[in-house]
C-alpha cells in the first residue's frame, strides 16, 4: 500500500525516529502503525546496545518528596552530554524514575529498571531508556538511587542539576533544615559527628598525620599530642557538627543545631558523576561516530 506522509508524521511523533526511518518501518509493516512502532523500537534496542559501552557522566540528580513531607527518593540518571541532560525528553524521563523510586522502594537498580516507567503502562524504565538512547543519541544508565525517611522533618536542597541533599533533622524547622542541607551540598562532609567516621578512614588519616608529625624529629610524646591536635581539626573539617556554617563561619553546624534544640539522624549528598571515570575523548573523533550513527 502506498505510505502517505501524514502517516510518517505521526510515526515520527509517536516513536521521535527519523523521516526515512519511519517510512522504512511502515514500507516494512504494510503500513500497520503499531507494528512499525514494534519495528522501530526492536532498532532502537539495537542502538542501544550500540551505545552501551560509552561512558556517561553528565546527567541530572533528582529528587521526589512525598505528599506529607516524610520520605524523599533522590537519584542519579547519567547521559554523556549535558546537552542531552537538559533536553525536556530527558528530564520527563528522570523525573519518572524517582517518582517510581518513591512509589515502590525497589530493592535494586536492577529490580526498579523492570517496574513500569508510569502507571497504568506496559513500558519498563529499561524498555523506556532504551527508545530514549535510540531517539537521542546517547547512552543513558539509572545509576543510583536511595531513599530517606524521618520521623520528624526532611531538609532537601538540590544544587542546579548535579547536586542532592537530603536531611533528616529531629526538631528546629523548616529554615533550619534547609539551612543545613545548603551547607551540606556545599561543604562536603563525610558523617554527622565524630562518632560516625568510618574506622578505616580515621586510621589512615591518623598514619599520614603520625608520618608527617615523626619528621620534626621531636619526643614521642610530644609527637602523640601534635597527631591529636591535628586529629581534632581533621575530624572538625570532615564532621557535620564540626564545620564551620556557611553562612555564619563564627559558629559551628553543630552549635547552630544545638541552639535550636535540633540534631541530625542521618543526610545523604549524592554529586552527579562522582565516581565515574570520565574517558577523554577526541572531540572531531567524537562528532564523526555521530555523524556516523556510532
Amino acid at each position: 500500500m502506498a505510505i502517505t506522509a501524514a502517516a510518517v508524521k505521526e510515526l515520527r511523533e509517536r516513536t521521535g525516529s527519523g523521516m526515512m526511518e519511519c517510512k522504512k518501518a511502515l514500507v516494512e509493516t504494510d503500513g500497520d502503525m503499531d507494528a512499525a512502532i514494534e519495528v522501530l523500537r526492536k532498532a532502537g534496542f539495537a542502538k542501544a546496545d550500540k551505545k552501551a559501552g560509552r561512558v556517561a557522566s553528565e546527567g541530572l540528580i533528582v529528587i521526589e518528596v512525598s505528599p506529607d513531607g516524610k520520605r524523599a527518593a533522590v537519584v542519579e540518571v547519567n547521559s554523556e552530554t549535558d546537552f542531552v541532560a537538559k533536553k525536556e525528553e530527558f528530564e520527563s524521563f528522570a523525573t519518572a524514575v524517582a517518582k517510581r523510586v518513591l512509589a515502590d522502594s525497589p530493592a535494586s537498580v536492577e529490580a526498579l529498571l523492570q517496574l513500569p516507567l508510569t502507571d497504568g503502562e506496559g513500558t519498563t524504565i529499561d524498555d523506556a531508556r532504551k527508545e530514549l538512547i535510540a531517539k537521542l543519541g546517547e547512552n543513558m544508565a539509572v545509576r543510583r538511587y536511595e531513599i530517606v525517611e524521618t520521623g520528624g522533618r526532611l531538609g532537601i536542597y538540590r544544587h542546579g542539576t548535579r547536586i542532592g541533599v537530603v536531611v533528616d533533622l529531629q526538631g528546629g524547622n523548616d529554615a533550619l533544615a534547609k539551612d543545613v542541607a545548603m551547607h551540606i551540598a556545599a561543604s562536603k562532609p563525610v558523617c554527622v559527628g565524630e562518632a560516625d567516621v568510618p574506622q578505616d578512614l580515621l586510621a589512615k588519616e591518623k598514619a599520614i598525620l603520625a608520618a608527617q608529625a615523626e619528621t620534626s624529629g621531636k619526643p614521642a610524646d610530644i609527637i602523640e599530642k601534635m597527631v591529636q591536635g591535628r586529629l581534632q581539626k581533621y575530624l572538625a573539617e570532615v564532621t557535620l557538627l564540626g564545620q564551620a556554617f556557611v553562612k555564619d563561619p563564627d559558629i559551628t553546624v553543630g552549635k547552630l543545631i544545638g541552639d535550636a534544640g535540633a540534631s541530625v539522624n542521618r543526610f545523604l549528598r549524592l554529586e552527579l558523576g562522582e565516581g565515574i571515570e570520565k574517558k577523554a575523548e577526541n572531540f572531531a573523533e567524537e562528532v564523526m561516530a555521530q555523524v556516523r550513527g556510532e
